[in-house]
C-alpha cells in the first residue's frame, strides 16, 4: 500500500476524491498482455459451489496467508489501530477467526496514544507473517512511517508477542521468506524492488540489493509477497489497485528476475467492488494451491476473497476464473476435517473474563488506567475534548458486511456532566448515536458532521440532529450499516429505553465510499468528557447480527 509520501503508488494509481469503480482501469499504454503470459485460466471445477466470496466480509486488508501444519494463519493491515497487525485462523482457507494480534501496542511515538499528535492513516501498513520451522517461531515483520522496520515473535500465533528488533532500514510493503536453509529474506520496495537477507537470528540486515525496476508500461509494483517455491525464488507484487505480478529467479534470492502478468482488470466477485489483489499464495496439505487476496469494497473497507491457482509447466501461477471472472464461488479446498469450528466473527460479546478478545482494536493506544473488562467493558473518561477523533479509548469493531446491524446495552448511571457516550459508525466522516449528559439532565442524541480532511485534521466535531429525553441508568444502543459497495451507503441509528421496541433517531447517515482513509468504517464504542474528567458507562452487551 502506498502514501502521498511515496513517490508514485496507490494515490497517484488511483482517482482522486471518488470511490474505486470496477472496470476503472485500463492497461497502462505499451502494456503487453500477451507477453505477460501466464493469463487467467478458466476452471473445469468451477461449477460446483462450495465456498462463496468474500470469504470473509470484514476489512482486512493486505493480506499475508501462511500455513503451518494442518492450520492456516493470515495478517492484515490495522493502520492507527490497536492492537495491531490481526492474526488470523483457519483449518480449511475459508471459515476464519481472529487469533490475536502481532504488534501488542503501537509503541512508535506520542501520536499514537493521541498525545500531541495523532496517527490516521498511519502506523501499521502492509507487513508480512512467517513461520520458522527451525525454532517453531512465528515472525512478523513491517516497517512503521517510513523510518524502520521492526520485527516481532510468537511461539504461538494468538501470542503472547514480543518485539525482537528494530532495524534501521524501512521495507516497504514486505515480504518475509524463510529459506529451506533457514536463511531469512525481505523482498520490499515500491516501483524499485529490493531484497535483504538478515543476520541468523533475524535482529540485523545482513545485506541489500536492488532485484528489479518496475518497466514504465506497467507503472506501480509494491506489496511484496516472498516464495521459494520448487527451487525458484518468487516475488509476489500488486499493481495498485488492478493487478497483480510476479516475478521469478532461478539463480537464487538475489535474482536475476523475470516478471509476467498475473491480472490485470479482473472483474471481481463483489457487486461494485474492485479487483482483487494484494494477497498471498498458500498451499494445502494436498498440494493444492490457492490465492487470497483483497476486494476494495468501500465504505467497508477491503474484504478477503480466494480463488484457486494452478502453475504452467514453467513454472508460472495461473488463477482460475468463473465465466471470465474471479468466482463467486468455488469448490471448497480439499483438507482434513477441522479439529474445531472456529469463533464466529459475528455473534454477542457480554465481555465475559477480564480480558477483551480479540476481535476488538482501540482507535489509536488507550489509556490503560481508565478502563477494564469484568463480566462487562467499563469505559472512564480518559480525555476532555469535543472532538470524537481525539477522544482515547475508543474502542472499534469491523463490520460485517454487505449489511449487519450492533446493539449495545449500556449503564450510562456514572456518566457526569459534559459526558458523552455511545455507539459511532467511525471513519473520516462520522456519525453516533449516544448519551448526553448536561446540566444534570440526560438525553440521547443523534450527532453526525464528524469530518477530517484530506490530512486527517478535524474539520467538523459534529452538529446535534435529533434528540429524545431519558431516565433512568439503562439503555441499548443500535447502529444498522449498509456497507455495499460502489456507492455510498446508509447508516441509521435507534435507541430502546425497555422491552424490545427500538426508536428511530435521526435521519440516515451517508457512509462515503472514498478509498483514502484507507481502513472502512468501523463500529465504536466511545465515552469522553467535555467538562472534566471522572465519569464511566459500562457496557454489558454488544451484539453483532446480520439479516
Amino acid at each position: 500500500m502506498s502514501c502521498s509520501r511515496q513517490p508514485v503508488g496507490r494515490r497517484r494509481a488511483l482517482a482522486a476524491g471518488t470511490g474505486l469503480v470496477t472496470g476503472a482501469f485500463l492497461p497502462l499504454a505499451g502494456a503487453s498482455r500477451t507477453a505477460a503470459a501466464a493469463p487467467a485460466r478458466e476452471s473445469p471445477l468451477a461449477a460446483a459451489p462450495g465456498y462463496t466470496n468474500p470469504v470473509i466480509w470484514q476489512d482486512f486488508a493486505d493480506i499475508d496467508v501462511i500455513r503451518v501444519g494442518a492450520t492456516y494463519y493470515a495478517s492484515a493491515s490495522t493502520m492507527h489501530y490497536s492492537p495491531g497487525a490481526p492474526v488470523l485462523r483457519s483449518y480449511d482457507l475459508v471459515n476464519w477467526e481472529i487469533a490475536g494480534h502481532s504488534v501488542p501496542t503501537l509503541d512508535f511515538g506520542a501520536k499514537y496514544d493521541l498525545n500531541g499528535g495523532r496517527g490516521y492513516v498511519r502506523g501499521i501498513w502492509a507487513s508480512s507473517l512467517a513461520y520458522r520451522p527451525s525454532n517453531r517461531t512465528f515472525y512478523w515483520l513491517g516497517q512503521i512511517d517510513f523510518a524502520r522496520t521492526y520485527v516481532y515473535t510468537a511461539t504461538a500465533a494468538e501470542g503472547p508477542w514480543s518485539r525482537l528488533t528494530t532495524i534501521s532500514t524501512p521495507y516497504y510493503d514486505a515480504g518475509l521468506l524463510v529459506d529451506s536453509d533457514d536463511t531469512l529474506y525481505v523482498a520490499y520496495g515500491n516501483t524499485t524492488i529490493s531484497v535483504a537477507q538478515l543476520s541468523r537470528d533475524g535482529r540485523s540486515q545482513v545485506r541489500t540489493q536492488q532485484v528489479f525496476t518496475t518497466p514504465s508500461s506497467v507503472g506501480t509494483l509494491e506489496g511484496a509477497r516472498f516464495y521459494k517455491i520448487n527451487g525458484q525464488y518468487y516475488i509476489f507484487l500488486t499493481r495498485p489497485a488492478n493487478g497483480q505480478y510476479i516475478l521469478k529467479s532461478s539463480s537464487g534470492p538475489f535474482g536475476p528476475y523475470t516478471m509476467r502478468q498475473v491480472l490485470l482488470d479482473l472483474r471481481g466477485p463483489i457487486p461494485g467492488g474492485g479487483v482483487p489483489h494484494q494477497g498471498g499464495l498458500v498451499q494445502t496439505q494436498s498440494g493444492a494451491w490457492y490465492y487470497l487476496a483483497f476486494v476494495d469494497a468501500y465504505p467497508g473497507g477491503r474484504m478477503p476473497a480466494l480463488a484457486p491457482v494452478t502453475w504452467t509447466p514453467d513454472g508460472w501461477p495461473v488463477v482460475q476464473l468463473v465465466n471470465g471472472a474471479w468466482g463467486t464461488s468455488y469448490p471448497s479446498p480439499a483438507v482434513p476435517t477441522p479439529p474445531r469450528q472456529v469463533t464466529p466473527m459475528t455473534g454477542v460479546d457480554t465481555f465475559d473474563g477480564t480480558t477483551l478478545k480479540p476481535r476488538w482494536e482501540w482507535n489509536h493506544n488507550p489509556d490503560n488506567t481508565k478502563w477494564s473488562v469484568d463480566n462487562g467493558l467499563t469505559l472512564r473518561t480518559a480525555t476532555v475534548t469535543n472532538d470524537l477523533y481525539w477522544a482515547r479509548n475508543t474502542l472499534t469493531h469491523r463490520i460485517q458486511g454487505p449489511t449487519s446491524t450492533a446493539t449495545v446495552e449500556l449503564d450510562f448511571s456514572a456518566m457526569r456532566d459534559g459526558d458523552r457516550a455511545g455507539l459511532a459508525l467511525l471513519r473520516d466522516s462520522s456519525a453516533w448515536i449516544g448519551v448526553k449528559r448536561d446540566g444534570g439532565a440526560t438525553r440521547v442524541v443523534m450527532v453526525n458532521g464528524l469530518t477530517m480532511d484530506s490530512n486527517w485534521n478535524t474539520t467538523g466535531t459534529g452538529t446535534e440532529v435529533a434528540s429524545a429525553p431519558v431516565s433512568g441508568g439503562r439503555i441499548r444502543l443500535r447502529a444498522s450499516a449498509d456497507i455495499r459497495p460502489g456507492a455510498p451507503r446508509p447508516g441509521t441509528f435507534s435507541y430502546s429505553t425497555g422491552g424490545t421496541a427500538f426508536t428511530r433517531l435521526g435521519p440516515a447517515f451517508s457512509m462515503g465510499n472514498d478509498w483514502r482513509f484507507f481502513m472502512g468504517y468501523r463500529f465504536a464504542l466511545f465515552n469522553h468528557a467535555t467538562q472534566a474528567l471522572g465519569g464511566a458507562v459500562r457496557v454489558t452487551r454488544f451484539e453483532l447480527s446480520t439479516p
